[in-house]
C-alpha cells in the first residue's frame, strides 16, 4: 500500500491521507475502525455498486463489529439531483443518523460528489469517506473535497467544498468495471499528462497497451502519479480560486457537450472531445506545436474515446451552456489552455468565431 498525505493550509483537522493498493478492501474496513470504532456508519452506495461490492462490504464491516447500514440510489447521472439527494436524506433520518455518525462513499463521481454534499449539509456537517469504485473517481473527484448535484442548466451547479476524512483507493475494484466506465478514467489520466508533464504524457503513450489491458502494475502506477498530481494542485488552492484551474483542461467544453447530451455522452468521452477542441485552438491561436497536437488526438484515439461530436448535439446548444459556466469572469468563460504538453495557462475567454469554427469542425 502507498499513502498520500494531502496538507491543508497547514490544518491537522481537514488534512488527510490517500491510501492506495490493489487488493485491499479487506484493511480497508481495519483502517475505517481505527478512527471510527464506535461511529454509526453508512455506506453510501448506488444500484450498480450495491449489487457487485455495495453486501459484501457491508458484511465485511460488520464482522469487524462495527455498526453499519446501507443505503442505495439509482445508478447514473440523472440520478445526481436534489431529489435524489433529499430522498437519500429521509433514510439517513430514519436511520437515526446524527453528527457523531460516518458517511462512507462506495462507488464512483455520482457517489461520491452526492455523499460529499450531504455530509457537508446534514446536521450542519458529518464526517464522510471516500472509498472510488471506478477509475474515473480514483484518479480524480475523490479527491479534493469538491461536491455537488447538478441542475437542469447544468453539472455541479449546487455544491459545496468538504472534505473527506480519508479517501481509500483499491485498484482491484477496477476488475469488474464496465468498458466504458474505464475509458472515462483513461481520458482524466490522459489530461493529468497534458497539464503536467511530458515525462508523464510520455509514460503514457508508451503503457498506451498495458493500459488499455487493465495491466495491474501499470494502473497502479498511473493511478498514485494521478493522485499526486490531483493533490498537489488541491494544497495550492484547496477552493478553486486559481492554480487549481488547471485541472478543468478539456472539462469547460466537455461538462457543456455532456450537459447539451441530457448526459447521453459519458463524462469522460465529453472531456475527451473537450481536450481535442481545445488543443486545435491552442494550434490556432497559442503556438501549439502540430505534432503535439496530434500527438493528444492519437492518444485519445488509442483508448477507442470519441473524436467527434455527435451531430445531434448542436453547436448552439454546446455555446449557450458554456455561457452557465460557474467560472465565468467579468462575464467570459475561463478556458484553460496549453503553450505545449505540461505547460498550461489559463486566459479571459477564447473568440466566439474560432470556438464556433473549432467545434463545427469536430462534426462526426
Amino acid at each position: 500500500m502507498k499513502k498520500i498525505k494531502v496538507h491543508l493550509d497547514k490544518k491537522v483537522q481537514t488534512s488527510y491521507d490517500i491510501v492506495i493498493g490493489s487488493g485491499i478492501r479487506d484493511r480497508i474496513g481495519l483502517m475505517i475502525m481505527k478512527d471510527f470504532q464506535k461511529a454509526r456508519c453508512v455506506v453510501i452506495t448506488d444500484s450498480n455498486v450495491s449489487t457487485l461490492h455495495g453486501r459484501a462490504f457491508l458484511e465485511e464491516m460488520k464482522a469487524l463489529g462495527l455498526s453499519v447500514e446501507l443505503v442505495e440510489f439509482p445508478a447514473g447521472e440523472q440520478s445526481k439531483n436534489m431529489a435524489t439527494m433529499l430522498s437519500v436524506i429521509k433514510k439517513l433520518f430514519d436511520l437515526g443518523v446524527d453528527r457523531n455518525s460516518l458517511l462512507i462513499a462506495l462507488g464512483g463521481g455520482v457517489v461520491g460528489d452526492m455523499t460529499g454534499f450531504m455530509a457537508s449539509i446534514y446536521m450542519r456537517s458529518v464526517p464522510y469517506i471516500q472509498i472510488p469504485t471506478t477509475l474515473l473517481a480514483q484518479v480524480d473527484s475523490s479527491i479534493g473535497g469538491k461536491t455537488a448535484v447538478d441542475l437542469p442548466d447544468g453539472k455541479n451547479l449546487l455544491g459545496t467544498f468538504y472534505q473527506p476524512k480519508a479517501v481509500f483507493i483499491d485498484t482491484a475494484f477496477l476488475e469488474t468495471l464496465p468498458d466504458q466506465e474505464y475509458k472515462n478514467g483513461v481520458a482524466e489520466i490522459i489530461k493529468y499528462g497534458i497539464i503536467d508533464s511530458a515525462e508523464f504524457f510520455d509514460a503514457q503513450e508508451a503503457g498506451a497497451e498495458a493500459l488499455k489491458k487493465r495491466d495491474p502494475a501499470q494502473l497502479l502506477r498511473l493511478v498514485e502519479q494521478s493522485c499526486r498530481i490531483k493533490k498537489g494542485f488541491v494544497e495550492i488552492d484547496e477552493k478553486d480560486t486559481g492554480i487549481r484551474h488547471v485541472l478543468n483542461f478539456g472539462h469547460t467544453i466537455g461538462h457543456a457537450i455532456e450537459a447539451e447530451s441530457d448526459f447521453r455522452v459519458p463524462h469522460g468521452y465529453a472531456v475527451a472531445l473537450g481536450m481535442i477542441a481545445i488543443s486545435r485552438i491552442c494550434e490556432k491561436k497559442y503556438d501549439l506545436s502540430k505534432s503535439e497536437r496530434e500527438r493528444i488526438e492519437r492518444l485519445i484515439a488509442a483508448f477507442d474515446l470519441p473524436t467527434s461530436i455527435p451531430a445531434d448535439i448542436s453547436t448552439e446548444g454546446i455555446m449557450l451552456r458554456l455561457q452557465g459556466d460557474k467560472k465565468k469572469k467579468d462575464g467570459k468563460v475561463q478556458f484553460v489552455l496549453i503553450k505545449n504538453i505540461g505547460k498550461p495557462f489559463w486566459n479571459g475567454g477564447v473568440d466566439r468565431e474560432l470556438l464556433v469554427k473549432t467545434l463545427e469542425g469536430m462534426r462526426s
